[in-house]
C-alpha cells in the first residue's frame, strides 16, 4: 500500500479553510483524514472534543511538547496549538491523505521535518474582505479580531515557502483548484 501524502493547509484566520475543507474531505477520490490538532483555545460554539480539536490545559500541552509528542506546535493569539505526530503517521501509514490545517510557524516546522509534505496556503481576495468574514463570523471580540487582522498583514508576506497559493475569492472554484493540487500530487 502506498503511503498517504502529508498535506499541509494554511491561510490566514477568516480566510475560510474550515469551509474549503468541509467540502473537500467527503470527496472519496482524495482519501483524507484530517488531522485533529491539540491546542489550550477554549472551544468556539459547535466544536467538538476529539473532532474539531484535542482541547486540553497548558499543563498537558506543555507534557505533550517535552515528551516530544507533537509533529510541531506554535502559540497563536495567546493560544497553545500542536499536531500529535502518533494519529499522522497511523494515518499516513494506512494510506490516508493526512491534512493538517496549521499556521504558517507550525508549517515551517513541519516542512524542515518532512520535505515531501505538500504545502497548499489559502489568501483572502483583500484584507478588507478577511476583516468583514471574521466580523461576520461574530465568534471573538473586536480586541482579538484586531489581533487577527494584523497577524494576517504579517503573514501574508512571508508564504513563499509554499509550493501552491490558493486565493478564495470564489468557494467553489478555491475547493476545486484545492482538490486538483491534491489528485495531482497523489498521481506522481
Amino acid at each position: 500500500m502506498k503511503k498517504g501524502l502529508l498535506i499541509v493547509f494554511s491561510g490566514v484566520s477568516g480566510v475560510g479553510k474550515g469551509t474549503i475543507l468541509s467540502q473537500l474531505m467527503p470527496m472519496e477520490d482524495l482519501n483524507l483524514a484530517y488531522s485533529i490538532s491539540m491546542t489550550t483555545r477554549k472551544p468556539r460554539e459547535g466544536e467538538v472534543e476529539g473532532v474539531n480539536y484535542f482541547f486540553v490545559s497548558k499543563k498537558r500541552f506543555l507534557e505533550a511538547v517535552k515528551n516530544g509528542e507533537l509533529l510541531e506546535h506554535a502559540r497563536f493569539v495567546g493560544n497553545d496549538y500542536g499536531t500529535p505526530k502518533e494519529y499522522v503517521e497511523k494515518m499516513r501509514e494506512a494510506g490516508r491523505n493526512v491534512i493538517l490545517e496549521i499556521e504558517i510557524r507550525g508549517a515551517k516546522q513541519v516542512l524542515e521535518k518532512c520535505p515531501d509534505a505538500l504545502s497548499i496556503y489559502i489568501v483572502p481576495p483583500s484584507i478588507e474582505e478577511l476583516e468583514r468574514r471574521l466580523r461576520e463570523r461574530s465568534s471573538e471580540d473586536e480586541e482579538t479580531i484586531l489581533k487577527r487582522i494584523s497577524k494576517a498583514k504579517q503573514e501574508l508576506k512571508d508564504i513563499d515557502f509554499y509550493e501552491h497559493i490558493v486565493c478564495n475569492d470564489d468557494l467553489d472554484k478555491a475547493v476545486e483548484e484545492v482538490r486538483q493540487i491534491i489528485l495531482d500530487e497523489m498521481n506522481k
